[in-house]
């Protein structure tokens, strides 16, 4: 499993994380949230991480939304204030790549990565990878991610794949409205099995926009789960700090 060379950083600053903002032109009171969550709390942050899905859709790094161009340019403007800003890839802008992210300013780490987060070994992941139950999306997955797809997606033209991208983006929606809410959850050996894997006795994972913290127990240690929440409703992000992990709405 992965292990980023991520860390908190100064240790008298916080680590903040994200998911799921879904950024999109439909939603402008959640853009702007976004934008004045950049500019004011996450200013407070050694290191942001953004755990997938931040945008709502991403059909390559030449893409001219002016709404992803606006946080692009924001984040940028976070990470010359001095704090790191990591971004993992959720299952909306997994085409998310290496120009995208050096005009952000940001880093791209794996989905899984493990870190030290203030003494205690941390899973971060999307969370989508969890949710095995949900056979049919995991197979999409990875038939929509392998090299040789991805690579021709990218060569269309850009009009042809904001297309394509909405097309899927709504068929997405439609599943959402008539599949069992069990079967789009986490399954929990799938999540004892990658905090055993990792060695982690946490993880934070975004995706399934059930926010709520789980304890459990895996191979007899006390372990724990973070859900952070998506920002379809509330605009939020979980604090770590040295004195434990809280999450702040900033509604």
């Amino acid at each position: 499993m992965p292990a980023g060379s991520a860390h908190p950083g100064d240790g008298a600053r916080p680590v903040l994380f994200v998911s799921d903002v879904h950024l999109s032109g439909a939603r402008p009171e959640m853009v702007a949230a976004f934008l004045r969550f950049l500019e004011t709390d996450a200013r407070a942050a050694s290191t942001l991480y953004i755990l997938g899905d931040l945008f709502d859709l991403w059909v390559g790094d030449d893409d001219p939304d002016p709404v992803n161009l606006r946080a692009m340019e924001a984040l940028a403007r976070l990470a010359r204030s001095g704090v790191t800003v990591r971004v993992m890839h959720g299952n909306r802008d997994f085409l998310f790549g290496a120009d995208g992210a050096r005009r952000s300013g940001v880093d791209l780490i794996d989905d899984p990565t493990v870190i030290d987060l203030f003494g205690t070994p941390t899973l971060l992941m999307h969370g989508d990878t969890l949710c095995t139950d949900d056979v049919e999306y995991l197979k999409q997955r990875a038939r929509y991610r392998r090299p040789w797809v991805l690579g021709g997606f990218l060569a269309l033209p850009r009009a042809l794949r904001a297309g394509i991208g909405r097309h899927f983006r709504a068929k997405s929606e439609r599943a959402k409205r008539v599949t069992a809410p069990i079967i789009m959850d986490v399954n929990d050996g799938a999540v004892a099995d990658a905090l055993r894997r990792s060695g982690c006795v946490r993880l934070i994972h975004g995706h399934t926009h059930r926010p709520a913290r789980h304890a459990l127990t895996v191979d007899g240690r006390a372990c724990e789960r973070f859900v952070l929440a998506d920002w379809y409703r509330n605009a939020s992000y979980l604090r770590a700090a040295p004195d434990g992990l809280r999450a702040v709405s900033l509604a």
